[in-house]
């Protein structure tokens, strides 16, 4: 598990829809912008890339720059790690913002800030300060050493705590360490005012102790970064292989055993090239929050998995002349347990879903999946929807 993908670079044909907010950086900036169409037939504003610094992505994300990603691929076997670093990338830029906003709130929330705007009504601390970073840069000039001597009584107890934890491993000590640095590495310049602000003044230890809390809950959420890689994956790979299962039945029709042709290599190329001349690609797309404006909804990440075909808008426009009459609708669990028997990746998608369900509950990540299947053209969206 870690919070940066290991590559500087990653190779990955990536549609990036832009907020309100960042459409508007990119036209000040006199940077033309993209009318791009994405699996759902819906054309927004954005950039289209296909090579990418993991870190530039995540800065545009923690600054409420990206509404939507998507990519679209044949096959995700050659791309499978890439992949999944994007899909983690995306999970902990969400994480880290969910965490500064908590962070915020408990701050807030405290006596000692709460005594100060009584006091102070013309310098009010709460949800409506706004304050530039080149504001509260200035405020905090020389604060280098408070910020340092915060840190470590932030992070002194809960690393004894990870240090003395005997249910852990050497690895993932190292993980939880990692993981406490990196929340506050993210944690907003507003936060760190109010924390150098009450720096060791009375009612500091409230502050102390809000902050390790939320900062504890959040480490532990980081668990599920992998578990929704992993299975953003399986789900890819399976509708790559009904892709290419269905390709094949095309190609070499009469040939009885074609399930073990689907596995040579330069036949399952061919077959893939096939696909992506006919343009039948695998689409997976992730949503962001609601933006900055949307309250309640920061935390929401919506990852949805295409297996589309030409006819996509046809059937649509189909589903919603019929209401429906020809669209079935179940959880992903349903879909696993009908595919037919001896489907490959059956039994791995069932257990990596309990486990990813059984690590969301633990972590109090609210987890739901929903899988449409529209029967006029065998086209599969499978949604899943995470409250962080």
């Amino acid at each position: 598990m870690s919070g940066n993908a290991k590559k500087s670079l990653l190779n990955l044909p990536l549609k990036v829809i832009l907020t309100e907010e960042g459409a508007s950086y990119f036209i000040q900036n006199r940077k033309k912008l993209l009318r791009i169409k994405l699996a759902d037939n819906v054309e927004e504003y954005g950039i289209s890339l296909n090579t990418f610094s993991p870190q530039s992505i995540q800065r545009m994300i923690l600054i409420d720059y990206i509404s939507k990603i998507e990519i679209s691929m044949p096959e995700f076997v050659s791309s499978r790690q890439e992949v999944m670093d994007l899909s983690k990338l995306i999970v902990f830029s969400l994480l880290y913002k969910q965490f500064d906003r908590e962070a915020f709130t408990s701050l807030v929330e405290t006596d000692c800030v709460r005594k100060h705007n009584r006091s102070n009504p013309s310098q009010l601390i709460d949800e409506r300060t706004k304050m530039s970073d080149a504001q509260l840069r200035s405020r905090m000039k020389n604060m280098d050493a408070t910020i340092t001597k915060a840190r470590k009584q932030i992070l002194d107890p809960l690393w004894a705590d990870i240090l003395e934890n005997k249910d852990l491993t050497p690895e993932e000590k190292n993980i939880f360490l990692l993981m406490t640095e990196k929340f506050l590495n993210r944690m907003s310049l507003l936060n760190w005012f109010i924390i150098t602000k009450f720096f060791n003044k009375p009612g500091f230890d409230e502050i102390l102790s809000k902050l390790r809390t939320v900062l504890t809950a959040y480490t532990e959420k980081s668990k599920v970064a992998e578990y929704i890689s992993v299975m953003v994956m399986e789900l890819a790979l399976n509708s790559e292989n009904t892709n290419i299962r269905k390709e094949a039945k095309i190609m070499y029709r009469g040939i009885d055993e074609f399930e073990t042709l689907i596995y040579d290599p330069d036949i399952r190329k061919k077959i893939i090239e096939e696909l992506q001349r006919k343009h039948e690609l695998v689409f997976l797309s992730w949503k962001l929050g609601g933006g900055s404006s949307s309250i309640g909804k920061q935390g929401r990440l919506q990852i949805t998995l295409y297996n589309k075909d030409d006819e996509f808008q046809e059937v649509k426009e189909n589903i919603e002349t019929k209401k429906s009459a020809d669209l079935n609708k179940r959880s992903l669990i349903d879909f696993y347990r009908e595919l037919p028997e001896g489907q490959e990746g059956t039994d791995l998608g069932l257990y990596y879903l309990s486990y990813l369900d059984e690590a969301c509950k633990k972590v109090n990540v609210k987890f739901e999946s929903l899988v449409n299947q529209y029967a006029a053209s065998d086209l599969t969206v499978i949604t899943l929807i995470f409250n962080f």
